[in-house]
């Protein structure tokens, strides 16, 4: 492959300007989990990085805030503490309550994840993990509204971006040869490079409040698999799963998770849902209008790549600006830093070579890994996807399988996708087997 000087030398000289105040070797956009975890691995490798935020920490996100071992892993791997005198509640595994049984299974024993998860409230959560990234070297500016991209008239690449700055909103411009996209579902910056949502990929929606609970100091996960619409005068099963997080601060996180592989999707009316079947809840917990210490409030999950490529002119996509939700339980946040380690290791590698067709070459690898690593596994959970929302599918596993801890042990290392790649035992091989068989997604 031969490049002009034309159309190399732009690219080549953003690269090795001297740096400003609103120029870098990378821009990340957006400081969530993917963002945060992409600058914090950048600048740990001495690039120089800009984090921009639209809002101020500390801020809230709709999240369960429960984290599970995979989660727990990528923490470690930024060295944040996650003790509990730092305030973070450790849970033990996940508690399944479906078809009148109640199943508690601890978190698989494994090499290569710690056996406990985290909860933490996501205004505090990410706040830390962007201060992090911030100790790391990395540049944040908060009340940074990114706009429009910057693209260079030969290559079609991006070389930066446009922001307002500041409660005064102040013009600014900010310049490197590499940009990620770590912006969430609504992802802008994706959608002015082109990039749109796949619609042959599922997408989910989660809805969740806070209510003060006697259950706020609980060390298991809790799921339940079965979604009673109690409204009308027939009850209604619908798609889906519920779930109550103790937050161990005097609060309850209680949700729903919905998917749009539902008739009823768009028809229903998902606070009220949950209105609904926090009123189904024992009196004793706690889960009523009174105690609700917040507004029920939704956002959209992002599942099984539905946006792609993951890397074009100079852009690379991460967490849910890349759909990284895995679609067999919606868990975004370990994916989103996984995918944020992945995308600062491909960077690093491809700043070091020597020219713009190197570079290239480097940075198309990103959604080849990313494949690798995640594509037959997230194509298995379209299948099941397409399964469950069926709710008579649905609920016919549920009163079969909570019946058969071996089965919901297996289930519980193929939802969370907790496996040993090598030297498992017979369900990791089974599971890993799967996952390499099955087409990338």
């Amino acid at each position: 492959m031969t490049e002009s000087a034309s159309v190399t030398e732009p690219v080549a000289e953003s690269a090795t300007t001297p740096r400003s105040e609103y120029s870098a070797d990378v821009i990340v956009v957006g400081a969530g989990p993917a963002g945060s975890a992409t600058a914090y691995h950048l600048a740990k490798s001495g690039l120089d990085v800009l984090l921009l935020e639209k809002t101020a920490f500390p801020r809230e996100k709709v999240c369960g805030d429960g984290l599970t071992p995979r989660a727990t892993k990528q923490l470690v791997a930024m060295g944040i503490d996650i003790s509990e005198e730092a305030g973070w509640l450790r849970n033990k595994g996940l508690r399944i309550i479906g078809g009148g049984s109640r199943l508690q299974l601890d978190w698989p024993d494994l090499a290569s994840y710690p056996d406990y998860g985290l909860v933490r409230r996501r205004d505090d959560f990410d706040e830390q993990l962007a201060r992090q990234a911030q100790k790391a070297g990395a540049r944040l500016y908060e009340r940074c509204n990114v706009g429009a991209p910057v693209i260079h008239e030969l290559t079609g690449h991006i070389t930066g971006v446009q922001a307002k700055l500041g409660e005064e909103k102040t013009p600014v411009t900010f310049h490197a040869p590499i940009v990620v996209a770590a912006d969430g579902n609504s992802t802008r910056l994706s959608l002015a490079m082109g990039l749109h949502r796949r619609e042959d990929r599922p997408m989910g929606v989660a809805v969740r409040t806070y209510f003060t609970s006697p259950r706020h100091d609980d060390d298991y996960l809790e799921s339940w698999l079965e979604l009673w619409d109690r409204r009308g005068a027939q009850d209604r099963l619908l798609p889906g799963y519920g779930w109550i997080f103790g937050m161990g601060d005097g609060t309850s996180n209680v949700g729903l998770g919905v998917l749009n592989t539902s008739s009823s999707f768009k028809e229903l009316d998902w606070r009220e849902i949950l209105k609904a079947w926090c009123a189904s809840m024992p009196a004793d917990w706690g889960y009523t209008p009174e105690n609700m210490t917040g507004p029920i409030r939704g956002a959209a999950l992002p599942m099984a790549f539905n946006r792609q490529p993951h890397y074009t002119k100079g852009l690379l996509l991460v967490g849910d600006a890349g759909g990284l939700v895995n679609p067999f339980n919606g868990e975004g946040i370990a994916y989103a830093m996984e995918s944020g380690s992945i995308a600062a290791e491909v960077i690093v590698q491809a700043q070091a070579r020597q020219t713009y067709a190197q570079r290239e070459l480097a940075l198309h690898r990103y959604p080849k890994i990313l494949k690798d690593t995640y594509g037959g596994y997230y194509n298995l959970g379209r299948a099941f996807v397409k399964l469950i929302g069926n709710p008579k599918v649905m609920q016919i596993a549920t009163q079969r399988g909570l019946t058969h801890p071996l089965l919901m042990r297996f289930t519980l290392k193929m939802l969370a996708n907790l496996t040993d790649p090598t030297g498992g035992d017979a369900m990791d091989r089974i599971i890993n087997g799967l996952s390499k068989v099955a087409p990338k997604a």
